[in-house]
């Protein structure tokens, strides 16, 4: 046998891995679960970036930077970012990461951001990274400006394992579990430029400014954050 489909195209690593998720998931849109595809139209238009988007959002904990999101975690948004962190779909990085590319070039016209510029995933615990198949936060950013030459993504921080999953815990708790549990990554440090941190989602605000303390405690000019969605 020649290893081709009946169609005669090669089977790539993006069709082999569409073709396992066809065998263990059912086929529905990751945002309103529309059967027959991944990702509907519907779903698509609520991810376009307006002429106003992203917005700047006040979380309850300042980070003691601007905080820029480009919905509310609610609807589709939020149902499509809780599929691709806890029920493994790889397959919604793609188009998330989309938005947040459109997010960073707004930023970029609008002059929030400068170039050189380093995306800064949000930190996460190790083990929750490991249950998920890696960090899907950093896989999203990587895809979002992978073709922009003046911009990468470093994963400079890491969160210990003596912080607790913040689900369910209140502002002054969150506050209390991050604080003194994001540690920088000594050997991944961005060298120049600008850094911007990113994340799926702002809730309170506590990682977000644990975060921004720890990067400019090295040096860094971390001039603001963008997420996908603003709880």
């Amino acid at each position: 046998m020649s290893g081709q489909p009946a169609g005669g195209g090669a089977v790539t690593p993006a069709r082999h891995t569409a073709a396992v998720l066809d065998l263990v998931l059912p086929l529905e849109c990751g945002g309103c679960g529309a059967p027959a595809t991944r990702w509907c139209d519907t779903c698509a238009r609520q991810f376009e970036v307006g002429p106003d988007q992203p917005r700047v959002v006040s979380p309850r904990i300042d980070p003691h930077v601007p905080v820029f999101a480009l919905g509310r975690y609610a609807g589709a948004r939020r149902r499509a970012i809780v599929a691709m962190k806890e029920h493994g779909r790889s397959d919604l990085i793609a188009p998330l990461a989309r938005a947040l590319a459109l997010g960073v070039h707004r930023l970029l016209v609008w002059g929030m951001v400068q170039t050189p510029l380093t995306l800064v995933p949000a930190p996460t615990r190790r083990w929750a990274a490991r249950r998920r198949g890696g960090d899907p936060v950093c896989r999203m950013a990587a895809t979002a400006v992978a073709r922009h030459p003046q911009i990468t993504v470093i994963a400079a921080l890491r969160m210990t394992a003596s912080a607790r999953d913040s689900v369910g815990l209140g502002t002054a708790a969150r506050e209390r579990n991050i604080a003194g549990r994001v540690r920088l990554r000594q050997r991944a440090l961005p060298e120049t430029g600008e850094v911007l941190l990113v994340d799926d989602i702002v809730t309170t605000g506590a990682t977000a400014r644990e975060s921004v303390r720890v990067l400019r405690s090295a040096g860094l000019q971390v001039t603001g954050v963008l997420t996908l969605a603003a709880a």
